[in-house]
């Protein structure tokens, strides 16, 4: 299996403090926004990571990270979205490296304080379609959220006003390889964008979506209130635990 990091888009909500970073580069405690992710994945036993960045700074990822030598890492792979053009958008730009295989997809913004090995694994087990991680929230209605009946995921909603469960789908997602046929047909929202949610639908509709509740903390950091819980959490009981 391979992993792939988005760490795409503008950070709008973060402005002005990313007038002049990209926002994954930003602090979380001690250790800049990206090595989180990254950490994630290797704790996950894969070692052979896609970073997508884009916007003006993309070059201070190649200068922070290099070839991933403190990561333990012998190399690590760099591409560049033009634009906005959502997650999945910039999910299809890994379509050659990921060569046919299994994908780990991690938003750059997400940290963990545990790992998902056992999802992982489980995924291996399952051989095709897709899963996905939750992790039960009191503002549900902020993320993509699942309807679920037992073990069956039925539809996900994005940013429901009604949430029909108090689960949001955090940004970690695995996929078999063809979650980029199911990217080719895809039309931009009303965002203008490809949206991970209508990839998840596509594979809840095939019967072929699978899900995990992700053991630990979460959070993500995209927003003031968010960077600020994600470095407290961080400096309080660590991430990315083995």
């Amino acid at each position: 299996m391979k992993g792939v990091i988005l760490a795409g888009g503008l950070g709008t909500r973060l402005l002005p403090l990313t007038k002049i970073t990209n926002k994954h580069l930003l602090p979380v405690y001690d250790k800049p926004m990206i090595y989180y992710p990254i950490r994630t994945l290797i704790n996950a036993g894969i070692e052979d990571i896609l970073i997508v960045t884009g916007g003006n700074d993309a070059g201070d990822f190649l200068r922070l990270i290099g070839n991933g030598k403190e990561f333990g890492l012998k190399h690590i792979n760099y591409t560049y979205q033009e634009g906005q053009g959502g997650i999945a958008d910039a999910l299809n730009l890994a379509e050659f490296f990921a060569d046919k295989e299994n994908i780990c997809v991690v938003l750059g913004d997400n940290i963990i304080e545990k790992n998902i090995r056992s999802a992982v694994e489980a995924f291996q087990r399952q051989k095709h379609g897709a899963k996905i991680m939750l992790k039960e929230v009191s503002d549900s209605q902020r993320f993509g959220v699942p309807e679920l009946d037992g073990d069956r995921v039925v539809r996900i909603e994005e940013k429901p006003k009604s949430p029909k469960s108090r689960y949001a789908i955090i940004g970690i997602y695995i996929y078999d390889n063809t979650v980029f046929d199911i990217i080719k047909t895809l039309k931009p929202s009303d965002r203008g964008e490809l949206e991970v949610t209508d990839v998840n639908n596509a594979y809840i509709n095939r019967g072929e979506m699978t899900w995990e509740i992700l053991d630990g903390w979460w959070t993500d950091a995209g927003t003031f209130g968010s960077l600020l819980r994600a470095s407290q959490l961080v400096a309080q009981t660590g991430a990315n635990k083995i």
